[in-house]
């Protein structure tokens, strides 16, 4: 019997897409929602037709860019914005809003919108393995204890050659770097598993389709958006799924939503 469906999704704009999130979570019944990209203020998130739907909210938004928040009905405790280490990017240097927590029915779920990278060699990739390295840490320090914990979003990372519809074409570009996969990895090696793959595994089996190009039609995708679990998440999970009929249709985010099915 499932428990817990849970999912993550960059819905690319909580104000153009709130239409399709409330159809979408109505159509999966899906108790958490880990949500990145919102592009909105906290003042700009739609906080009241989410609650009318019946979820408790968390969102932090600082400006147009980036944007995380957590959407749970299994109860929203210890709510955290951001993680201890977190390195920040600009002038001057602050955090930027990539992270968020909570407690949701006795899971720690975060929230995470890993920095683009840009390209190899950009200052923009230091930081991005920066931030990674940093949560890392964290999430290690988590888990520690046996809490389970499920780190979902978006990783900006293909972590294996079968996660993009073409490595020739990527092979210059970001995503796909050896220090991008290296950063990717520590995490597993950590301990932590990449609980979709087993039930949705490649190739061909992809998140995000680029709005240009006609790449979704044609195909051309990435995997990288993940739920990566703590030994505890793990193995409770029952089932994942990519839903990619939510990238059809006019309106919809370049990204697909991804779905985890948890038991007792």
């Amino acid at each position: 019997m499932i428990d817990v469906r849970i999912a993550t999704w960059n819905v690319n704009s909580i104000r153009s897409r709130i239409d399709r999130v409330e159809a979408w979570l109505a159509r999966s019944d899906v108790d958490v929602l880990a949500m990145q990209e919102t592009k909105a203020r906290d003042a700009q998130f739609p906080y009241a037709r989410l609650h009318d739907l019946g979820y408790e909210v968390a969102h932090h938004g600082l400006n147009q860019w980036n944007g995380v928040a957590i959407l749970s009905r299994v109860g929203l405790d210890d709510v955290r914005v951001g993680f201890d280490g977190d390195p920040g990017w600009g002038e001057p240097l602050a955090a930027e809003a990539r992270s968020i927590g909570a407690t949701c029915g006795g899971i720690r779920m975060w929230s995470v919108y890993v920095p683009n990278g840009r390209a190899i060699g950009d200052p923009h990739m230091a930081y991005k393995l920066d931030w990674l390295a940093r949560l890392r840490e964290q999430a290690s320090a988590w888990a520690a204890d046996g809490t389970p914990v499920a780190l979902c979003g978006d990783w900006n990372i293909a972590p294996q050659d079968d996660d993009v519809w073409s490595m020739e074409y990527y092979l210059d570009k970001s995503h796909v770097s050896p220090p991008e996969r290296a950063a990717f990895n520590a995490f597993l090696d950590a301990g932590f598993v990449d609980v979709v793959r087993p039930h949705a595994p490649g190739p061909g089996v992809y998140t995000y389709w680029d709005y240009q190009r006609l790449a979704f039609q044609k195909r051309r995708g990435m995997r990288i958006d993940f739920v990566l679990g703590s030994p505890s998440f793990a193995a409770r999970v029952a089932g994942a799924a990519i839903d990619r009929e939510e990238r059809k249709g006019a309106g919809a985010s370049d990204h697909a939503p991804v779905v985890v099915e948890l038991t007792d």
